[in-house]
C-alpha cells in the first residue's frame, strides 16, 4: 500500500466527490426517514385487552426519565461528536463520510424495524390501565368483556406500543456503532491485553443498557420489550459497521473499506504512470543507439534489444578513447 499521507484527503478536498459516489445510499436514507413518519404515523393494532389481564397493566403512568427529545442526542449526535474528534485529528474524509453514513443506517432501519414491530404486535405498555381510563374507572364491552378506553386517543394509541422498546433500541444502535467504532480506532484487539481499551469499547454499551433499565423504571416497557430492543439495535449496528469497516481485529480495521480501496487505486495509478515513463526512455534510448552505430559506420540492420543502455555507455566509451 502507499505511504498513509494524514491530512490528503479532506472534506475541501474530496467531500464533494466521496458524497456523490455514495448518492444512492443518501437517497435511501431519506426514503428511511419517510417510512419511519408514516409508521407513525398510522394505527398499531389494538390487541384485545380482557378485565382479567389489566392485573399486570395497571402500572402507574409516569413521565419519562429519559424523554423522547434526548434519544436522537444520545444515539445520533454523541457518536457524531465523537466521530468529528476524530476527523479534526486524523483529516480523513473517508472514514467520516462512512461513519456518518454507517450510523445513520444503524439508527434508521433499527427504527423502521422496531416502529413496524411496534404497529404490527400492539402489545398494551404496563400502564395502559391508567392510559385507557385516566379517571380510574374501567368500562368493557359486555359481550367480549375488551376495554372500552375513555382516555385521550393519542395517549391509548401510544399505549399500544410496547413491543420493542424504541428508546432502547435506538440507544443500542447509535451506541452499539460507536463502540464498534472505537475498538477499530483504539486498536482494542492488538492481542496486547490492555483491558482498559475494553473499558472504553464497553462504555456506550452501558449507556445504552442504563436507557433500556429507565425504561422498565418508568413502567413505559416490560423487560422483554426493552431485551427485544437492545438485540434489534445491536444486530443492526453490527450489520452497518462492518458494511463500511473491516472487523475491529483486522490489521486495517482502524479504516474504512473505501480508504484502502482509494490508497490501492493510487498504487495502480502510479505503477501505470511509471511502466509508461520506463517504456518511453527505452525507446529514446534505442534512438540513441542508432544514432551511434549510424555515426560509427555499422550496418543499421542490427537487432536492437531493451537494455541498450550499456552498449550506449560502451559505444561512448570507446569514442572518447
Amino acid at each position: 500500500m502507499p505511504e498513509i499521507q494524514l491530512g490528503a484527503h479532506t472534506i475541501r478536498s474530496h467531500g464533494l466527490k466521496v458524497a456523490r459516489s455514495h448518492m444512492h445510499d443518501w437517497l435511501i436514507l431519506i426514503l428511511l426517514v419517510v417510512i419511519e413518519v408514516i409508521l407513525n404515523v398510522i394505527e398499531p393494532f389494538h390487541r384485545f385487552v380482557g378485565k382479567e389481564m389489566l392485573t399486570d397493566l395497571s402500572y402507574p403512568l409516569q413521565t419519562n426519565t429519559i424523554p423522547f427529545w434526548s434519544v436522537p442526542l444520545i444515539a445520533i449526535l454523541l457518536p457524531i461528536v465523537v466521530i468529528l474528534v476524530y476527523y479534526f485529528i486524523r483529516q480523513d474524509v473517508y472514514d467520516l463520510h462512512h461513519a456518518i453514513l454507517g450510523l445513520l443506517f444503524s439508527v434508521l432501519i433499527t427504527a423502521v424495524i422496531t416502529d413496524a414491530i411496534k404497529d404490527a404486535v400492539g402489545r398494551p405498555r404496563p400502564d395502559f390501565f391508567w392510559r385507557c381510563f385516566p379517571n380510574g374507572k374501567g368500562v368493557f364491552d359486555t359481550r367480549t368483556t375488551d376495554v372500552l378506553c375513555t382516555g385521550d386517543k393519542s395517549v391509548i394509541k401510544e399505549g399500544h406500543k410496547s413491543f420493542p422498546s424504541g428508546h432502547t433500541s435506538w440507544s443500542f444502535a447509535g451506541l452499539s456503532f460507536l463502540s464498534w467504532y472505537l475498538s477499530g480506532k483504539i486498536r482494542a484487539f492488538d492481542r496486547k491485553g490492555h483491558v482498559a481499551k475494553l473499558c472504553i469499547v464497553f462504555l456506550p454499551i452501558l449507556l445504552a443498557a442504563l436507557v433500556g433499565v429507565s425504561r422498565v423504571d418508568d413502567y413505559w416497557h416490560h423487560w422483554q420489550d426493552v431485551f427485544a430492543g437492545g438485540v434489534i439495535g445491536a444486530t443492526v449496528a453490527s450489520f452497518c459497521y462492518l458494511q463500511f469497516f473491516p472487523p475491529p481485529y483486522d490489521i486495517d480495521g482502524w479504516g474504512p473499506h473505501a480508504y484502502f480501496e482509494m490508497l490501492a487505486e493510487s498504487r495502480n495509478g502510479i505503477q501505470s504512470s511509471t511502466t509508461g515513463i520506463n517504456h518511453l526512455s527505452m525507446g529514446v534510448t534505442e534512438l540513441q543507439s542508432i544514432h551511434v552505430e549510424s555515426h560509427l559506420g555499422m550496418d543499421t540492420s542490427v537487432v536492437y534489444t531493451r537494455d541498450t543502455s550499456p552498449i550506449l555507455d560502451g559505444l561512448n566509451s570507446g569514442r572518447r578513447n
